[in-house]
């Protein structure tokens, strides 16, 4: 797939709802990974007339190099799923206490979240609808596997991930456990998320809130 670049999370989202209108279903839920990814959920579920959710998931960094994945927690309802990225873990030999410590740390800010961007609107509806859940870019893949995970728990009709870019080797590995994988661009010449996008500026919470409401 050929490298491609948008001018920011707005552009993106509104041409991952114009490649996912043609075939959604009826009865379908989509849910953003924040902070960047409910940007372009909200665009997409703008698109497809559907219901709009946050799945808050928090990537597992590692405590000396916290951009680089070795795991990821997500949560829906009462549940958390935990994902580790075997690969990073051994190569950078970390103890199970310094991995449990990121983890519960991450738990209390991924709790955090969900009461600020949601209070005290109850998490919509997943069982028998298809979901389709939405970030700003695959780098790793950990964050949104745990997603996928969290998701499948509550027995969907189908799961569908779009992102606008993602390495190649993290879709690749994603795509068996989804029913469909949307990703625009999945250049060999991948680095980072943010290359996809002239503008790749911070999202705040306030912007996460104001996308959900």
């Amino acid at each position: 797939m050929s490298s491609k670049r948008f001018a920011d999370r707005q552009a993106a989202g509104r041409a991952l709802g114009e490649r996912l209108v043609a075939d959604h279903s009826p009865d379908v839920v989509v849910l953003g990974l924040p902070r960047g990814g409910v940007i372009l959920a909200a665009e997409v579920a703008g698109r497809l007339g559907a219901p709009l959710d946050v799945l808050v998931v928090r990537k597992l960094g590692l405590p000396w190099q916290p951009e680089l994945a070795m795991g990821a927690i997500a949560a829906v309802g009462g549940t958390v799923v935990t994902v580790r990225v075997e690969s990073v873990l051994a190569a950078a030999r970390v103890p199970p206490d310094v991995f449990d410590e990121v983890r519960e740390q991450e738990l209390g800010e991924l709790r955090r979240r969900e009461t600020a961007y949601r209070g005290d609107r109850p998490p919509v509806e997943l069982h028998g609808r298809a979901v389709v859940l939405v970030d700003d870019g695959l780098a790793t893949g950990a964050t949104m596997r745990a997603a996928v995970i969290a998701v499948r728990q509550q027995q969907p009709a189908s799961i569908t991930v779009a992102v606008p870019i993602g390495s190649p080797t993290a879709c690749a590995a994603l795509a068996p456990d989804v029913d469909e994988l949307v990703c625009l661009s999945a250049p060999g010449s991948f680095r980072a998320v943010g290359q996809a996008y002239a503008d790749f500026s911070a999202t705040s919470d306030a912007e996460v809130r104001s996308a959900l409401g």
